[in-house]
């Protein structure tokens, strides 16, 4: 049996509207220059406040707690007006994974548990995962914790898995874990930070990670 973990923001649903968005909003709250998107969107996989004190570091420990909550509940009203799309080919590559016997599918993500329900249920996909790992529970990615609990879970040894993810945090993570990393070239992270980090590979398109995730589990 292999393993198949995937990270979410960034890999399966383009949030990065969302993401920025709140993180403006949280920054105008606090009374702080809101920053570029492209800024933003480069802590996207670490857990909130390690992202937040990387996003702020001038600030002090009250500041950044008031920004966490502002991102929360900003975040937490753009999900429910209208949640993040899936990529395109992301449900057909789950469908397609889910479908054989061989393989299971797990999450390894940085949004909080409440917020990883929350995308389940919007887009129908309660049932595909047998593991749920989120930032609840677990030190920010890049440590390897959240792999090492979806390997104790499932009974899964590092060299049958692999991670799927857009970011250098997530691959960093993967190869923390003893496990190979593969990248996305539509997240939010350049392909060339995901070489840097150790990606075995980088597909440029859902098909393409289908085929090379099909490929390794044989």
């Amino acid at each position: 049996m292999k393993l198949v973990i995937f990270d979410v923001d960034g890999t399966l649903i383009d949030s990065q509207h969302h993401i920025h968005h709140a993180m403006s909003h949280a920054f105008q709250a606090a009374g702080l220059t809101p920053l570029p998107q492209s800024e933003v969107l480069g802590i996207v996989g670490l857990s909130l406040p390690v992202a937040v004190a990387r996003l702020a570091p001038e600030t002090d420990e009250p500041t950044q707690s008031r920004i966490v909550q502002g991102y929360k509940d900003s975040f937490m009203s753009a999900r429910k007006a209208a949640p993040a799309p899936l990529y395109p080919g992301a449900r057909d590559c789950l469908d397609a994974l889910s479908a054989r016997d061989d393989l299971l599918l797990a999450v390894a993500t940085g949004k909080s548990r409440r917020g990883l329900r929350a995308m389940i249920e919007a887009h129908g996909l309660e049932g595909r995962f047998v593991s749920l790992q989120t930032a609840d529970d677990h030190p920010s990615k890049p440590h390897p914790s959240m792999l090492e609990a979806v390997l104790a879970e499932t009974g899964a040894e590092a060299g049958d898995a692999v991670m799927i993810g857009d970011t250098a945090f997530d691959i960093e993570m993967a190869v923390a874990a003893g496990m190979p990393g593969f990248g996305v070239a539509w997240g939010y992270h350049p392909v060339a930070a995901l070489h840097d980090a150790g990606a075995a590979l980088v597909a440029p398109d859902f098909p393409a990670l289908t085929a090379a995730i099909t490929e390794w589990a044989a």
